[in-house]
């Protein structure tokens, strides 16, 4: 085609995409080794806002905790008991369940040198898994399949977030991620007539050189219509029988469930939610959404253990930070520091609270000091779970933990 036409194409193209603009590069080709990907998915669920840990997993026997909390401490007779110390808050019954199961490890203490209290900031941090003064455009995962793709070892939809916007978690150099809400969805929308025409044309050698980014549009547009076709045809495989909590986080977990179920070609999912970010009223908001969370990942990993699953997925539940060791004027809790964090799955070794509980006579600022750098857990989970490179992933070594079964 010519220029002329190409960059008549490329306007309609730009309004195109505003119909699918957040869907992204995907790669499909033919799947990884088995040494790559060892047949494992790692499951993510980021708890927005920061959520309260201590108000997560409650250190009971701790005086100092309901003298800094007077009003929003969890009383010790309904704490579910982990152990001597520490325990469940008891909108997390289902989680407790898991736990008792051997599916749980509690990691408490989780954070790193320097911590940033904005929402915004510390988020980037666990998300690229930066430094906290230094600041990276790619994502931990994102790097993940930059290091773990290459020419025909790409695949499409490697890294899927379940939601209509990609954090930056899943954002790479040269490949980045999907995301999708749902895949009829995600294939009704690239059905369009426009998009249809627009995804099979291929700009000249001259047009190319001279506009990357046009051209970098119209191979997006040809690949997210390729994987959306993939994506759709594989969901329409198996639909669960489990059922899952009408929530955010009960949808969304029930579509990975599907998806993993149905064979998609994934390695990695993330998730999403929002609203812990508790500064009034705080006990009732929590432990509406840890219920719902616990809910959730219950029924997600009842339907996991039903197909032969369970020991093949890996969920992780991070937040970005915890809160303020003591409650604050409106029965609320500020931003604070180090936070507990939650592995899920049959491939522990085994379930348990892995650490130390929070130390509240050694604060820093009236705030928790970390113990466990949180990339030591992403090492652990790049090297052990998904068998792969982790300091090509996270730029440099840093200490695995013995959570992972080798088995």
């Amino acid at each position: 085609m010519n220029r002329r036409k190409f960059f008549k194409n490329s306007a309609f193209a730009t309004v195109g995409t505003m119909l699918i603009p957040h869907f992204l590069k995907a790669y499909e080709a033919n799947p990884f080794g088995a040494s790559q990907s060892a047949g494992k998915t790692l499951v993510i669920v980021q708890l927005s806002g920061g959520n309260d840990g201590l108000n997560t997993v409650v250190p009971f026997r701790n005086d100092i905790y309901y003298r800094e909390r007077p009003t929003i401490g969890i009383a010790p007779e309904k704490v579910l008991k982990l152990n001597d110390e520490i325990g469940f808050n008891p909108a997390l019954e289902a989680l407790k369940g898991l736990y008792d199961d051997g599916l749980v490890t509690v990691v408490n203490n989780v954070g790193y040198p320097n911590p940033d209290r904005s929402h915004f900031r510390s988020m980037d941090i666990w998300q690229t898994a930066s430094d906290s003064n230094k600041y990276l455009t790619t994502g931990w995962l994102g790097r993940y399949l930059d290091a773990n793709c290459h020419g025909n070892d790409c695949l499409a939809h490697r890294a899927i977030e379940v939601d209509d916007t990609l954090s930056l978690a899943l954002k790479g150099q040269e490949l980045t991620g999907l995301a999708l809400l749902d895949p009829k969805k995600l294939y009704n929308q690239t059905r369009n007539g426009l998009v249809q025409e627009l995804s099979k044309m291929k700009p000249d050698a001259e047009t190319t050189a001279a506009h990357p980014n046009v051209s970098y549009l119209y191979k997006t547009l040809a690949e997210t219509a390729s994987s959306a076709n993939y994506i759709y045809d594989k969901s329409k495989v198996t639909h669960t029988q489990t059922v899952y909590p009408t929530t955010e986080l009960g949808n969304r977990l029930k579509t990975v469930s599907e998806l993993i179920t149905s064979g998609v070609n994934t390695n990695v999912y993330y998730i999403s939610i929002s609203g812990f970010d508790t500064h009034i009223n705080q006990p009732g908001q929590q432990e509406r959404l840890l219920r719902q969370y616990a809910e959730a990942v219950a029924a997600f990993t009842k339907d996991l253990k039903s197909t032969g699953k369970l020991n093949d997925v890996l969920l992780m539940t991070f937040s970005e930070f915890g809160r303020r060791v003591k409650q604050n004027a409106s029965n609320g809790t500020d931003h604070g520091t180090a936070n507990n964090l939650f592995l899920i799955g049959g491939g522990l070794t085994p379930g348990r609270v892995f650490n130390e509980a929070p130390n509240l006579t050694n604060l820093d600022e009236g705030d928790l000091k970390y113990s466990v750098d949180f990339r030591s857990i992403y090492a652990t989970l790049l090297r052990e779970w998904l068998k792969v490179d982790d300091v090509a992933v996270l730029g440099r070594p840093f200490e695995t933990l013995k959570i992972v079964s080798q088995s």
